[in-house]
């Protein structure tokens, strides 16, 4: 087929690289204008972008697709980019700008989404993120018929994924990124075969996953050390989840829940124990054991590597977390 696509980060660039090594047309691609990134906040391309130039594949950057927005122009030259592609389809993946009706009906076939979760269950920005904070025991990749609403549209294809107890958001987006790929080169093989039947999205158990702000990064210990202990791993690789100790801040990027009983003589964030297997650290509801930290400036070390560096000692507190 001949498809545009339409998306920015690595989940993205994954489905851009199956859907061409399956030898699909790719005339047009489409991702979000570069931005400054880096200590010297120079521009850089997205992972998407530097794809399509590595392909000779024409890319438009369009800041917005409305034609009564802050950027008409914009939307002008996308809609002649857009038409001059001939279009059977528009496969989309995290791409990051709303899709006016104009764009939805222009292609054959429409607009396809990638969306990594079970639809109803969390439309939205960061459906992987709050999968794991919210304790799920499974995600998946749905195959979604693109319509006006906010990841509402028909689904067409829809696999499933354990959710492990180890399980980072990053861990989770690899194999989402990959399992996404693969539907939609199936979705469209369906397509050009024998057709798609979309099933609408059940009436109930909707879901919205906010996107992602690092002011959430502040752990707050009055917290269960289940839901600390999930919290760490929705926030990793971003954006970290932190705790401030003597006024500096210590992200932690491991843990294990090393008791879910009340600790009732020690108040919330105070040490108990400290050795080379982690930080055994009192919560509302239990005690977590943190087995990989990260001062400012430094890097990822497991606790025994970070005791070396940064002393704990049982009896101190970490800073309580202020509003």
């Amino acid at each position: 087929m001949r498809l545009i696509f339409a998306g920015t980060p690595e989940f993205a660039l994954n489905a851009l690289q199956q859907l061409h090594a399956a030898g699909h047309q790719i005339p047009l691609v489409l991702t979000q204008p570069d931005r400054p990134a880096g200590r010297g906040l120079k521009l850089h391309a997205s992972p998407v972008k530097q794809f399509a130039l590595d392909n000779g594949i024409a890319v438009a950057q369009p800041r917005s697709l409305r034609f009564d927005g802050k950027y008409p122009d914009d939307a002008v030259a996308a809609r002649t980019a857009i038409e001059a592609a001939q279009a059977d389809a528009m496969v989309v993946a995290a791409y990051g700008l709303i899709l006016p009706q104009w764009v939805l009906e222009m292609p054959r076939l429409g607009c396809l989404n990638i969306h990594a979760s079970l639809l109803p269950r969390w439309r939205g920005a960061a459906p992987i993120h709050r999968a794991i904070e919210a304790g799920d025991f499974e995600t998946g990749v749905t195959i979604m018929q693109m319509d006006a609403g906010l990841d509402t549209g028909d689904m067409l294809r829809v696999e499933r994924v354990p959710i492990t107890s180890q399980d980072t958001t990053g861990s989770l987006h690899d194999i989402l990124a990959l399992l996404g790929g693969r539907l939609m080169v199936e979705t469209l093989a369906l397509a050009a075969g024998a057709g798609l039947q979309p099933i609408p999205q059940p009436a109930t158990g909707a879901t919205y996953a906010h996107k992602i702000d690092k002011m959430e990064a502040a752990i707050d210990w009055t917290q269960s050390a289940q839901v600390i202990a999930r919290r760490i791993r929705a926030f990793d690789p971003f954006p970290g989840a932190s705790s401030q100790f003597g006024g500096e801040v210590i992200k932690l990027w491991r843990s294990e829940i090393d008791s879910a009983l009340p600790v009732t003589d020690k108040g919330y964030g105070t040490i108990l124990s400290v050795n080379a297997g982690g930080v055994r650290i009192a919560c509302g509801a239990g005690v977590l054991r943190v087995t990989e930290l990260q001062r400012p400036g430094g890097k990822r070390l497991a606790a025994a590597e970070f005791l070396r560096g940064f002393e704990l000692r049982p009896g101190m507190v970490f800073d309580p977390l202020t509003p």
